[in-house]
């Protein structure tokens, strides 16, 4: 088989079309997948589920009067900010799984969340609060949350169980700051510092496709897209608008490539301990991740929203010519 783009990172604001586009590449064969876009099968990780999560966890703390611990309200912007760093933690731990084959089997899925959230937290410099709920009253809620932590738990699991050979890893984020922010944007707000905490692991394999569409637009797309007790739907969510406009007003994608010393690229560096002796040594690793832009500014994502009988031949052809366009630009970044 000939070479294919290893890890994708599938980047835009909310509403901007990418879980349009993981729901496309998922249809495709695999020869639709390498003939048209130089990429394998996919194997997809999003951070969404993850968001989702502590907002339950936060419902069923506040059914049992205590006080939320991710998010200021139901509706509202997390407590600290730092757990856009949470987030990514998670994306590391997952990634790392897959590329081990490690799956996992716990008596209560729920407990490993809370546990695999917790460690998340205290590495971006967040305290361990799950810990600190009552033990009766977090099996509780354990017990409350089973079902549905168990179902996305086997779905990672078969994930990483997935033979890698050939296949293209996806991973789902989105990221900003405020409306109207002057860049570059304070940590932990926008891609920049995602970038500073994503592992070296993923950084080695990946380009980025970015899904271009102005913030207007995503917070005009993000009330168009959200149903009814959706907010577990990657397709059908909807992001509150005090979040759209105080974590998603912007971007600095823009700023990012502006900054980077080769067209087309991300500049990453990072400290990096080397050697295996007694005492650490440091190296500055630099990377130029590649970098191209689907433009969706015209929608050519939201038809994906409908049933599958419900496409047009002609919206088909539009969104796959510009996905074909911009990944043929990562393909020849990364000499495929």
């Amino acid at each position: 088989m000939s070479k294919v783009l290893d890890t994708v990172l599938l980047f835009a604001l909310p509403a901007s079309g990418k879980s349009e586009v993981r729901h496309y590449l998922d249809g495709l064969s695999a020869e639709e997948c390498r003939d048209g876009f130089h990429m394998g099968q996919t194997i997809q990780l999003d951070d969404y589920p993850y968001v989702h999560f502590m907002h339950r966890i936060d419902d069923e703390l506040a059914l049992r009067d205590l006080p939320y611990v991710f998010y200021k309200g139901p509706d509202r912007p997390f407590v600290d900010d730092y757990e856009w760093g949470t987030l990514v933690e998670l994306l590391n731990e997952d990634y790392h799984d897959l590329m081990a084959g490690h799956v996992h089997n716990p008596p209560s899925a729920s407990q490993l969340l809370f546990d695999r959230l917790d460690n998340a937290r205290a590495k971006v410099g967040l305290p361990r609060k799950l810990a600190c709920i009552p033990y009766g009253i977090r099996c509780d809620m354990a017990d409350a949350m089973e079902d549905e932590v168990r179902d996305e738990l086997e779905k990672k699991n078969e994930i990483c169980k997935t033979d890698r050979e050939g296949k293209t890893i996806v991973i789902e984020a989105a990221r900003g700051g405020p409306n109207g922010a002057a860049f570059p944007l304070t940590p932990p707000h926008g891609y920049g510092y995602l970038f500073s905490r994503i592992s070296s692991e993923i950084l080695d394999r990946a380009s980025v496709l970015y899904v271009w569409v102005t913030p207007e637009e995503s917070r005009r797309k993000n009330i168009e897209r959200g149903k009814p007790d959706a907010q577990g739907s990657i397709l059908h969510h909807s992001v509150p608008m005090e979040v759209m406009l105080g974590q998603y007003g912007c971007d600095d994608m823009d700023f990012l490539q502006e900054t980077a010393e080769k067209e087309n690229t991300i500049k990453v560096q990072r400290n990096m301990v080397v050697g295996d002796g007694t005492e650490k040594c440091y190296e500055l690793k630099t990377w130029h991740i590649p970098v191209a832009r689907f433009d969706n500014r015209k929608d050519l994502t939201s038809f994906l929203r409908n049933d599958r009988e419900e496409w047009k031949k002609e919206e088909i052809s539009s969104l796959h010519n510009g996905l074909k366009d911009a990944f043929s630009i990562l393909a020849r970044l990364n000499n495929l």
